[in-house]
């Protein structure tokens, strides 16, 4: 999979196009790290909010690189933060300096398009980017949400060749996922599934030997699969930590498969885990997206963010140093080209997951969702 099929469209860039708040200074924008910190370190602090817990170690790494500049960081899902954002924005309360965040369909409709959040790009990285991993924000890294097995139990490889599987009785009440109406990144997966119907189509006929009967109402085979896996007991959780438990812990005979984030394998030896992505799945095995990193509109310490967001790059060391330390394993996908792929990982080009459009995802998630509210 080549990462170039990020590339958003240009509807896409005009919808983003945000107002930038008042007190926004384009100087900064042009300074390099070493210009930032005095200011930096004037401002003193700098909040971060974060749609992944290991924000903490970039916490304490940050703090060690700049002494004297207290981040403070939030780890709440992307969904949260859209929420509270824009709640914040609303009551005109400056909370957040920096965001780092996922779900790019919602949050370049949402938050860039009104102007809640700016673009920021460190001056340094920008020749080492692809234009889709500038604009229209900047994207950290790549992550996922992707069917996973625990290998443990299947030692020969995943139980799973065909998506069309797990609406099967050998798999009832065994496919479980964080509920796609709690968290955007998932019913991210669910809108994907139904954009790629005419692939999902294909598979049905690879896998059952016939072609696709739709059900009465249902429109097409991503919109039936998703039926058929709520109606073959699909299990919803409330965080993927859940969904990791229930499909990687050590010892089962029996276990289930579910979606959730192919770098969590991270944890497999703290936790007693056994998560393995399972890559040879028609047609996919999931979604790969950006996650991107923004200013605040209205950052009360912008220098500090700006430094912060340098940081979250990573140095000039082929795996990025400590700022991208917590983000250098196997199922994260650094977009700098100069960050090497992790030993471990499926390579990127060979990860055999769907890439977001985020425009065609945002126009038809809404739709999903109701689906998916009318299963549950």
């Amino acid at each position: 999979m080549d990462k170039k099929t990020l590339l958003l469209s240009t509807a896409l860039l005009a919808l983003a196009a945000p107002a930038l708040a008042q007190n926004y200074d384009p100087a900064l924008d042009a300074m390099s790290a070493e210009d930032l910190l005095p200011l930096a370190q004037q401002e003193g602090t700098v909040t971060v909010y974060s749609f992944t817990s290991r924000i903490a170690a970039v916490e304490a790494a940050f703090e060690a690189a700049y002494p004297g500049i207290d981040m403070i960081s939030h780890d709440m899902s992307s969904t949260e933060q859209i929420t509270r954002l824009k709640a914040e924005a609303a009551a005109g309360i400056a909370s957040a300096d920096v965001v780092y965040i996922s779900d790019a369909p919602v949050v370049f409709a949402e938050l860039l398009g009104p102007g809640l959040v700016t673009p920021y790009v460190p001056p340094r990285v920008v020749p080492l980017l692809d234009a889709h991993e500038r604009e229209p924000l900047l994207a950290q890294r790549l992550s996922t949400k992707v069917l996973m097995y625990n290998e443990q139990a299947n030692p020969d490889g995943a139980p799973i060749s065909n998506l069309w599987e797990l609406t099967t009785a050998d798999w009832t009440g065994r496919v479980i996922m964080v509920d796609p109406l709690q968290r955007g990144d998932y019913l991210d997966l669910m809108t994907e599934i139904v954009l790629r119907s005419d692939e999902m189509e294909s598979a049905y006929q690879a896998q059952f030997g016939t072609p696709i009967s739709l059900d009465d109402g249902v429109e097409n085979a991503g919109q039936q699969f998703i039926v058929d896996l709520f109606e073959n007991d699909l299990i919803l959780v409330s965080s993927t930590d859940d969904v990791n438990a229930a499909v990687g812990t050590l010892g089962q005979d029996n276990p289930p498969v579910g979606f959730t984030s192919y770098s969590d394998r991270r944890d497999n030896e703290d936790e007693g885990w056994a998560l393995q992505v399972a890559n040879d799945v028609t047609p996919a095995n999931g979604i790969i997206f950006p996650a991107v990193l923004a200013v605040s509109a209205n950052a009360t310490h912008p220098a500090a963010a700006r430094l912060v967001i340098d940081f979250l790059m990573g140095d000039d060391s082929e795996t990025g140093g400590e700022g991208f330390k917590p983000f250098y394993v196997a199922g994260d996908y650094a977009t700098r080209s100069d960050i090497v792929s992790h030993p471990d990982a499926v390579p990127l080009d060979q990860f055999n997951a769907w890439s977001i459009d985020p425009v065609a995802t945002s126009n038809l998630r809404q739709d999903v969702g109701d689906l998916v509210l009318s299963l549950q």
